[in-house]
């Protein structure tokens, strides 16, 4: 199975969950190069256990290039996690929860595959819950009651924008899509 992380920060969620699931296989994609260096020190043996992680590969650039090279119904997860909100109205365009992005990604899962997405700002929240009610058709919200949202899920690595919300006081918000 692989999986693919949009905009993974430090790499920590990624360099997490890729150790957790070993005979997986695990793409990133940073625009940053401080995020870029970071995971490569969650990925070059710090584990815990001082063993390099395998089965990563980081792309040092724009996820989208990344994403629209993967073969159609290729992919088993896809991470949207603490994504920059563009909080004003007019620069929510460069959002990735837009259609343009969630088209690309709903054409990758495979079905039955994935989304995950988490934010702690609530203008995104909102805007990407606006945005995903046009994908009924496409994905299932995997969410029977308020605390699938609330509470981090198992098998999911905090990030530090995750603990860094959450010491600021900040709520945060955990989505998880299925592909139809």
């Amino acid at each position: 199975p692989l999986h693919f992380e949009i905009g993974f920060g430090g790499g920590e969620h990624m360099a997490g969950r890729a150790d957790m699931l070993p005979d997986h296989g695990f793409i990133g994609a940073e625009p940053f190069l401080n995020g870029v260096a970071q995971a490569l020190v969650h990925v070059d043996g710090d584990n815990g256990q001082g063993v390099p992680i395998g089965n990563v590969r980081i792309h040092h650039g724009d996820a989208l290039e990344v994403l629209s090279r993967i073969p159609d119904g290729g992919l088993s997860f896809v991470y949207l996690l603490h994504p920059d909100p563009w909080p004003k109205a007019r620069h929510a365009k460069r959002r990735m929860m837009n259609d343009g992005p969630l088209k690309l990604i709903a054409a990758k899962l495979k079905p039955g595959g994935e989304f995950r997405f988490g934010t702690d700002h609530p203008i995104y929240l909102r805007h990407a819950l606006m945005v995903m009610q046009r994908y009924r058709e496409t994905f299932d919200w995997l969410c029977g009651k308020p605390a699938d949202f609330q509470q981090r899920p198992g098998g999911w690595p905090e990030t530090r924008y995750e603990a860094k919300a959450r010491a600021q006081g900040h709520e945060v918000w955990y989505f998880r899509f299925r592909r139809r």
